[in-house]
């Protein structure tokens, strides 16, 4: 019922709206340009691709604090989002023209610009609704991302019967045309939230490692963020795992995903409305020592309705984890919060790129040592930082996340 009642309300129904029609592209766009890459280069440029992507996060979280504070605004995203139509219609074009550099050079752009977009938008949607609405609207923000990861794939696969592959890219720059507009005109209705949010360069200007140093439990949360991002990256394994443990093939893994993808849409909507647990940072920590238990468990599954029903246990998981962390974060002043959403998105892009040229190499070998591996690895450095948080966090319960946040003058 939080998402209904949310939902009513036009600013939040357009903007969820549009985001979640944007994310629908991007899914179509990541399946073009991944194919694209396949097909004309082979796998190697598809891992240049997901490089070329990842980059400029990492770039933008580490040294981009500047840039990122003059986006600090639902206009100012319009403004990306307008450049992202460009970029995106241009893809074929660059890939006629100059063929995979061309692309990997408007990859790149397209990542600086969800580098900067991405923490950006987090961080002002939660200025959008009452505090205690947070949770249920980064639910709902969080669900966009779900319905397009089990509806992309199958629309993309729909549409390429009957349109070339150049189309999925200008759809999607059609879907960021249409959040450019929204973003726009709701920028003009909330002047409050984009004057907090751009509010001075003295208030604004925090770093990174000082908010981190100010609060310990949260910079735990991240930190094993970034960790079960890397292990995960062994379920890129599950093809191997299927065929050596359960003699099963394509129709198999098509099952697979779509349980997982099953699993997280029912998760979202109780992980959006439930009231979550005190000190949000151990719980997160807990939650995904339980998420690489299930991990290391799937290496041992030893049929197909027990590797299903973990599949779907995992998924239904997966919205706790983001919505417990995106609420957490949520807690911070603007600027701060800003930061921190930066630093997380820099942590698990870096995690994730380094993982898919190691992870998936590795663990092919052996699939199922390999997903006991990942998942312990995972339970233990996620237990280790749930008792790190819980350390600190031990004597501070009653204050409110807010306070220590230091503000600084000066870089």
């Amino acid at each position: 019922m939080g998402y209904v009642r949310l939902l009513r309300r036009r600013r939040v129904l357009a903007l969820w709206g549009a985001q979640a029609l944007s994310v629908f592209g991007d899914r179509l766009y990541a399946m073009a340009i991944m194919w694209i890459a396949w097909e004309q280069s082979g796998a190697a440029a598809m891992g240049w691709v997901a490089v070329a992507e990842s980059v400029p996060y990492i770039v933008m979280g580490t040294l981009g604090r500047r840039i990122m504070d003059r986006f600090a605004s639902l206009r100012a995203l319009a403004v990306v989002d307008a450049v992202r139509v460009v970029l995106v219609a241009l893809l074929p074009w660059a890939w006629g023209a100059f063929g995979t550099p061309g692309m990997l050079a408007l990859a790149a752009a397209l990542g600086l610009a969800g580098a900067v977009f991405d923490p950006n938008l987090g961080a002002l949607v939660p200025d959008l609704v009452r505090s205690e609405e947070v949770q249920a609207v980064n639910g709902l923000m969080d669900l966009t991302g779900r319905i397009a990861r089990v509806a992309g794939p199958g629309a993309a696969g729909a549409l390429l019967a009957f349109l070339p592959q150049a189309a999925l890219f200008w759809l999607d720059a059609a879907t960021f045309a249409v959040s450019a507009v929204v973003l726009a005109v709701l920028g003009r209705r909330v002047l409050p939230v984009a004057a907090e949010a751009l509010a001075s360069a003295e208030a604004g200007r925090l770093r990174a490692l000082a908010l981190v140093r100010a609060h310990p439990a949260t910079g735990a949360a991240i930190a094993v963020h970034g960790a079960g991002i890397f292990a995960q990256a062994v379920a890129m394994a599950m093809p191997a795992l299927l065929a050596s443990r359960l003699d099963a093939g394509a129709g198999a893994y098509g099952l697979v995903l779509a349980a997982t993808g099953a699993g997280a849409l029912a998760g979202n909507v109780v992980a959006g409305n439930v009231r979550l647990l005190s000190r949000p940072p151990v719980t997160y920590c807990l939650l995904w020592a339980l998420s690489g238990l299930l991990l290391a468990v799937t290496g041992s599954a030893g049929n197909m309705p027990m590797l299903l029903a973990i599949s779907a246990a995992s998924g239904a998981l997966a919205p706790f984890l983001g919505i417990t962390l995106q609420t957490h974060l949520s807690a911070f002043p603007s600027a701060a919060r800003r930061r921190l959403m930066s630093v997380d998105l820099t942590v698990i892009r870096a995690a994730g790129t380094a993982s898919m040229l190691i992870v998936p190499v590795v663990a092919a070998s052996s699939p199922t040592a390999g997903f006991w591996v990942g998942g312990m690895a995972t339970v233990a450095v996620a237990t280790a930082g749930a008792g790190a948080a819980w350390w600190w966090t031990r004597e501070r319960r009653a204050l409110p996340v807010t306070e220590a946040v230091p503000v600084l003058s000066r870089d």
